[in-house]
């Protein structure tokens, strides 16, 4: 396998770069609160980021994701691309995509998931969608929301008098909402025939009880592209670690000189290492058609994991300043941990790694 990014993607992952660091500032950051900066969404949509996607495949995403936490950029960015334009062209039907993919591709059509850990979504037979969802990152934002049912169908909804938004806070900023939904009216994904890459025939053991491909194609989609995200807030956190302890001093010297300060931080980095590659991996298996239901989880795993350390790491090299929580080294802890939950703890990723490694072994 060869991780190396074509010539669009390296092109495509140095123009996020340069948007998310002129625009995506500690300044910016702290007047946005909750919410999304506006004017960076418009500039990633204008410099054609979210439509390239599509061509760029998953591995493209994770390259800009990491770009995106690097920064902890306020902006639907992720949830969009992974349930908005990836799902749409992967699983919608020919009109589905034909209506939906170019106002995804603009930024006009915002798309966040509701993905119930629990179910608690009901679907009619006339496509009614009933039922909460407490926490939906991103909602806040969205124009539609991608809603899986008790029966893990996958159903678009646009946010229409139906479609309840309350704000909630989250340990990170994400904007995000619960969702009530009252007979809201949705179309199926892929309702007027589905359309599926090679990737999505390979992904059906995602999940624990028998489920519709569309389904778990998304999640595992999701998880790599969280990780890949995951990533980029590590390597942030760590770069801010790095030239804290390189310019702060201690009886004369570096911190950066003590060797406890050093070993610390190159813990921290091979757990950047560790998530990258384990996504990488994951997205280029989905991206050549391949099997990836279990990378996706290891990704997961580490991100999870590893994330969560990367980030603790970053506070604690700050010292006392890290317990600032208006010193940006915070926000990159703050979604560190809202990253760990989002993925469902390692623990829980690793209980399902192991129920499908185990699955798969016993599958005639």
């Amino acid at each position: 396998m060869d991780f190396t990014p074509t010539e669009e993607q390296a092109a495509a992952r140095d123009l996020a770069a340069r948007i998310f660091g002129d625009l995506a500032t500690p300044e910016r950051l702290t007047a946005a609160g909750t919410d999304s900066d506006p004017e960076l969404w418009k500039a990633l949509c204008a410099a054609g980021l979210v439509g390239a996607v599509e061509e760029l495949g998953l591995l493209g995403l994770v390259l800009l994701l990491e770009e995106q936490g690097r920064t902890t950029a306020q902006v639907p960015f992720s949830s969009t691309c992974v349930y908005g334009l990836l799902a749409v062209a992967a699983h919608g039907s020919p009109e589905q995509r034909e209506r939906l993919l170019p106002g995804i591709g603009d930024g006009s059509v915002v798309v966040c998931g509701a993905f119930p850990a629990q179910g608690g979504v009901r679907a009619s037979a006339q496509g009614e969608l009933s039922g909460v969802v407490p926490v939906v990152p991103w909602l806040r934002d969205a124009t539609h929301v991608l809603v899986a049912d008790d029966r893990r169908e996958l159903w678009l909804t646009p946010v229409t008098d139906a479609v309840r938004v309350e704000a909630v806070e989250l340990t990170a900023p994400w904007s995000a909402g619960r969702l009530t939904l009252d007979g809201a009216s949705a179309e199926r994904l892929g309702a007027a025939g589905v359309h599926l890459g090679a990737q999505g025939e390979q992904s059906l053991a995602l999940a624990r009880p028998p489920t519709s491909v569309p389904y778990t194609d998304v999640l595992a989609t999701a998880r790599t592209a969280f990780a890949g995200l995951q990533a980029g807030v590590g390597a942030g956190s760590l770069a801010r670690a790095v030239s804290h302890v390189n310019t702060r001093e201690q009886f004369g010297r570096p911190l950066a000189t003590r060797q406890g300060v050093q070993l610390r931080a190159a813990d921290a980095h091979m757990d950047i290492e560790a998530i990258r590659v384990t996504a990488y991996e994951a997205a280029w298996r989905r991206d050549a058609g391949l099997p990836y239901a279990t990378h996706a989880l290891t990704a997961a795993w580490w991100a999870s994991e590893a994330g969560q350390r990367v980030v603790h790491t970053g506070q604690h090299l700050h010292g006392g300043a890290g317990a600032d929580l208006d010193h940006p080294v915070h926000r990159h802890y703050l979604w560190g941990r809202q990253l760990d939950a989002y993925l469902g703890g390692g623990a829980e990723v690793l209980q399902e790694l192991g129920e499908l490694i185990v699955s798969e072994e016993v599958r005639p």
